[in-house]
C-alpha cells in the first residue's frame, strides 16, 4: 500500500513522465482544472501537486499562460541511483589538507580561494572604535572570562534580527561560537554517535567534509543544483531506504559552493521530510545576510514546527572574519550543546562580542549591509563576465543572487586539480572541485571567490588561468 499523500503520488507520477521524456521541456503542463477532472482530486490537491513540482525545479508558472515544463539545469554529475550508498570519509581530510598545504607553501599574488570580502569592505574602523570604548568602560574586561553561552546583549540582537526573516529564536536558546565551524561541530556532536549516517549536499563546503571525517561519521552525498539546492527526490529515496539517516546538513541560502537558494516550497518540504523520518535537520545560514534582495530570505527554521532543527550561523563572511563569531540555536538539544561548548572551548572572547553588539544595534549596520551587497553584486558580475571571456568555450558559471562565490564548470577533458597546481606556480590560487566531494564527480569544476574589488590585476589573473586551461589540450 502506498503511504505517500495523494499529492505526492501524483507529483511523482509527473516527475517520472518528465524524466522519461513523455512530458518535454517547454510543453504546457495540465491545468489545475484538468488535473482535478483527470485524477478526481480536489482543488487543494491539484495545487499542492504544482507546488511540489515547482519546488523540484521542473515546473514554472507563466503569467496569464499557465504552468510549463522546465528542465532543471544539468546536475554537475549524474543523479546516483536510490538508495544512495553511505561512505566512511576516509581520506577527504588528507585531500583537503594537501590542497591547503600546497597553497601555504606557494607565494600567492591573487587569491581566488578566499571566500571573505576584501578587508576594506568591512567596517573595521567602526569596530575598532567600539572595542576601545568597551575597554574604557570596563578596564577589567580582559581579566575576566566570558559566559559559555556568550554575551546576552549580542544574543538578544541576533534573536531580534532573526525576526526579519520570519525566524523565531530565543536569546536564552542561543550559544555564541567560534564561527559556524564550531557551531556545526557542536550540532553534530549533540545528535550523532561515531558510525551514524549523515546526508549532505553534493557538492558541499570542504570544511564540513573534514568535520564529518573527524567525527567518524558515515556520509551520503545527495546531488544539489544551482537553481534549487538539494535534490528532494533523491533525498526522499534515501530517507525511505533501509539505512537510518541520523541528520541532514544543508545551506539553504547561497549554498557553498553552488550559491543556490532553495525555493520556499522546497524549504518547507525539506523540513517536513526530515520530521516525518525523525531525521535531525541542521541548517547553516552563514551567507543569508549577503543575498541581493532587500527582503530577507526565509530560513528553514521558519518552517520548523516540531523542534527538529538546529540552526547555525556566522558573522565571519558578513562583518569581521578576524573575530570568528558564530552562533547556534539547538532547541531541545540546547543543554547538551551548551555543555559541549563548555567542555570543548569554554566561552568565546568577550571584547569582540561587545563591539559587534554595539555596532549591530545601530542603523549604521543595515546601511553597511546594503552597501556591501551592492558592491558584491558588481564584483560577481564583473568576475563572471571575465571568466566566460577568458576560459575555454563551453565553460559554465553560476549566477548566484548574492555572496562571494562562483562555481565554474569546465568543458569535458579539463582538470581543475591540474589547474590548481599550475596556478600556484604563477601565484594564483583557486579551489579545485575535487575537495567539495568525497567522490570523483567534480574534477572538472572549481570554486572562484569574488570578494575583492575587480581590478586589471584580477582580469589578468583570470586570463592567465584561461591560458593555462587551454594549454591542457
Amino acid at each position: 500500500m502506498n503511504t505517500l499523500p495523494l499529492y505526492r503520488q501524483l507529483a511523482n507520477h509527473y516527475l517520472d513522465a518528465i524524466r522519461s521524456g513523455t512530458l518535454k521541456n517547454g510543453e504546457r503542463f495540465p491545468s489545475i482544472r484538468l488535473m482535478m477532472e483527470k485524477h478526481a482530486v480536489s482543488l487543494s490537491t491539484a495545487v499542492q501537486v504544482c507546488r511540489e513540482l515547482e519546488g523540484q525545479g521542473v515546473l514554472e508558472a507563466r503569467p496569464r499562460s499557465g504552468n510549463y515544463i522546465r528542465q532543471p539545469e544539468p546536475l554537475p554529475h549524474p543523479l546516483p541511483p536510490a538508495p544512495l550508498a553511505a561512505d566512511a570519509y576516509v581520506g577527504i581530510h588528507q585531500q583537503v589538507s594537501s590542497v591547503l598545504k600546497a597553497s601555504q607553501r606557494a607565494t600567492i599574488k591573487v587569491n581566488f580561494a578566499n571566500p571573505y570580502c576584501a578587508p576594506q569592505l568591512y567596517p573595521l574602523k567602526t569596530l575598532q572604535d567600539h572595542m576601545v570604548k568597551a575597554l574604557r568602560q570596563n578596564q577589567q574586561l580582559l581579566g575576566t572570562t566570558a559566559p559559555t553561552s556568550g554575551n546576552l546583549a549580542l544574543r538578544n540582537i541576533l534573536a531580534r534580527r532573526a525576526l526579519t526573516s520570519k525566524t523565531h529564536l530565543s536569546a536564552e536558546q542561543i550559544v555564541i561560537t567560534n564561527g559556524a565551524t564550531e557551531a556545526l561541530n557542536l550540532a553534530l556532536r549533540a545528535v550523532t554517535q561515531p558510525g551514524d549516517t549523515v546526508a549532505v549536499e553534493s557538492p558541499t563546503f570542504h570544511g564540513l567534509l573534514q568535520i564529518l571525517e573527524s567525527l567518524n561519521l558515515r556520509v551520503c552525498e545527495v546531488p544539489a543544483a544551482a537553481h534549487c539546492g538539494i535534490n528532494l527526490f533523491a533525498l526522499e529515496q534515501l530517507l525511505r531506504g533501509s539505512e537510518p539517516i541520523r541528520a541532514v546538513i544543508v545551506i539553504p541560502n547561497l549554498q557553498n559552493p553552488l550559491g543556490s537558494i532553495m525555493p520556499d516550497s522546497h524549504k518547507a518540504r525539506l523540513v517536513q521530510l526530515c520530521a516525518e523520518h525523525a531525521t535531525v535537520l541542521i541548517e547553516d545560514d552563514t551567507y543569508g545576510d549577503l543575498v541581493d534582495t532587500e527582503q530577507p530570505l526565509s530560513t528553514l527554521k521558519h518552517w520548523d514546527r516540531s523542534d527538529n532543527l538546529i540552526y547555525c550561523a556566522s558573522l565571519n563572511k558578513t562583518l569581521a572574519p578576524g573575530m570568528r563569531l558564530g552562533w547556534i540555536s539547538a532547541g531541545r538539544w540546547h543543554d547538551r550543546v551548551e555543555m559541549l561548548k563548555h567542555s570543548q572551548s569554554r566561552g568565546c572572547e568577550a571584547l569582540s562580542q561587545l563591539a559587534v553588539s554595539a555596532f549591530m544595534k545601530t542603523p549604521s549596520y543595515e546601511r553597511y549591509l546594503r552597501r556591501l551587497r551592492n558592491t558584491l553584486t558588481q564584483q560577481r558580475h564583473a568576475m563572471r563576465t571575465a571568466i566566460l571571456r577568458h576560459f575555454p568555450q563551453g565553460t559554465r558559471v553560476t549566477e548566484p543572487q548574492g555572496g562571494t562565490l562562483l562555481w565554474v564548470e569546465l568543458p569535458p577533458g579539463y582538470a581543475s586539480m591540474r589547474l590548481f597546481h599550475e596556478g600556484l606556480k604563477v601565484g594564483i590560487q583557486i579551489l579545485p572541485g575535487d575537495i567539495f566531494s568525497n567522490g570523483p564527480g567534480f574534477g572538472h569544476c572549481l570554486r572562484i571567490a569574488c570578494g575583492a574589488p575587480f581590478t586589471p590585476r584580477i582580469e589578468e589573473a583570470l586570463a592567465t588561468l584561461g591560458q593555462l586551461l587551454k594549454n591542457q589540450k
